[in-house]
Parts: C-alpha cells; structure tokens; sequence
C-alpha cells in the first residue's frame, strides 16, 4: 500500500514537473539580460521595460481586456440568467438542455471558430457590420455562457427553496425575493462563472482568429504573428504578465469557492445545533 502510494505521488510530481518546467523557464528568461534562450547572462528588466513602449502589444493587450471583461460580464448574466430557468425545468426537458449546454464545452475549438466564422459571414449580407469587437464579444459571449451555467446551477442546487417563501411570507414580491435572497445566495456561483469566462476569454486564440478579422488584434493573436517573424524576449516577459494574472484569478476564484463551503458548512452546523 506504501508502495503504491510513494509511485502515485512521484507519477504526480512527474506531470507536475513536465507541465511547469516550460512556463518556469520562460519565466526566468524573461528577466534574462541578453536575447539569448538558452544562456542566462544576467538579472535585468530591460525586456518589460520594452514591453512597455511596444505599442502593438500595449493595443492588443487592451483590445484582450476590454472583450473579456464585455464577454464576461455579458456571459455572467445571460449564463445565470439560464441557469435558473434550467433549474426550474422538468427533468427530462432539464437533461436535454443541459446536453446541449455541453456542446460547446466538449466542441473542438476549430469547429466552433470556423463555424461562427461562416455565421458572421452570412449575416453580413443581411445586417451591414465588420468583422472586429462585436463579432469577438459575440464569439466568446458564444464559450463563456455554459462555463457561468456550470458554475452557477449547483449553488440553486444547493439553495434551501424554503428561503424564497420565507422572504414572501415576509412581505417581499418576487423582483425582491430574488435579488434580496437568491442572488446573494448563488453569488459564489455566479463569481466564480465571470473569473472562469474572463479566463477563457483572456487566453482563447483559435475562435479569435477566425472571429477577429484585420482591424482588431488580441493578444494571443498578437504574440503568435511575433512568433512566426521572431521570438523576442518581450514575449517572454508578457507571458509571464499573464500567466501570475491567470494565477492570481485562480487563487481568489478557489479563496472565494472555500470560503463558500466554509460558510455552508457552519450554517449546516448551525441548524443541526439549533
């Protein structure tokens, strides 16, 4: 049983190993003196000092920021906003939405670009728009929304139903009792749905390139043209950026999710004792 698992654990510290090795090397470079990749020659900062006067970067880094936050929060509304309407449907009805809410989840990525591609294309015979931000938001809006379902539709599992007709019995109306009672308690849900699809939105490249045409560029997009010209060192550097953001978004999302179950948790306790 020892054996087993001492080999579970060093299997584990092998993949962890072979998935961080790369980013932790990139990251080391990053501060690396010299352009050199594979020498470290010194400490220096001079690549983010760079990275800040690239202005190709700087605007698609910005162009990166504003449509995630615009998918996200868009996604975070219509995402809930569908979670509670699957959360009051019959179960048969309940099984065959969900399935389809999958789709996009399991899709090769591919797929979904090339086919959102085609769709902005036939519509602009019929509505006259370019391709660019609206067609970008619509793309990731398109990927965000069934990460917020997931997220959100096991807190309404979660929610005690006797809480809403407790607000009623009250004195609230329906508009009240839902954002008085429901949303505070589905928010974790809700949070951790918009950290997830600013996250994918932040990092997706393949739907982008299909979705973004020639006038708007978003990072990733940006960084693959650099890499088929020239690896510089400055990509380095912004990829370092994005990767400690990414982390950062992961820490608070699984801070909030544990405090969470800390909460549900004390309150079952509460109960059992009352």
């Amino acid at each position: 049983m020892t054996k087993n698992r001492f080999l579970s654990k060093l299997f584990l510290y092998i993949v962890l190993l072979f998935l961080y090795i790369p980013i932790f090397v990139l990251i080391v470079f990053s501060f690396n003196e010299s352009k050199s990749r594979a020498n470290f020659t010194g400490f220096s900062l001079k690549w983010y000092s760079k990275l800040l006067h690239n202005e190709a970067i700087l605007t698609s880094l910005l162009n990166t920021v504003i449509i995630a936050l615009a998918a996200a929060l868009l996604a975070t509304v219509l995402g809930t906003a569908a979670a509670i309407g699957i959360n009051n449907m019959k179960k048969v009805s309940k099984t065959v939405v969900m399935n389809i809410t999958y789709i996009p989840v399991v899709n090769p990525e591919i797929i979904m670009g090339v086919s959102l591609m085609l769709l902005f294309k036939g519509m602009q015979g019929i509505i006259n728009f370019q391709f660019g931000f609206v067609t970008l938001i619509l793309s990731h809006i398109a990927f965000d929304v069934p990460y917020v379902i997931y997220n959100v539709l096991p807190k309404l599992r979660q929610m005690n139903p006797s809480l809403v007709e407790a607000a009623r019995d009250l004195g609230c109306n329906e508009r009240q009792a839902f954002f008085k009672v429901v949303i505070p308690e589905i928010m974790p849900g809700v949070f951790s749905g918009f950290l997830m699809s600013l996250t994918y939105s932040i990092d997706d490249f393949v739907i982008s390139y299909f979705t973004s045409g020639s006038s708007v560029e978003t990072l990733p997009i940006t960084i693959y043209s650099m890499t088929r010209r020239k690896v510089s060192p400055e990509i380095n550097a912004v990829s370092t950026i994005i990767f400690l953001a990414i982390i950062a978004v992961l820490i608070i999302k699984n801070y909030l999710e544990n405090r969470s179950l800390r909460k549900s948790r004390d309150e079952s306790l509460a109960v059992k004792n009352a």
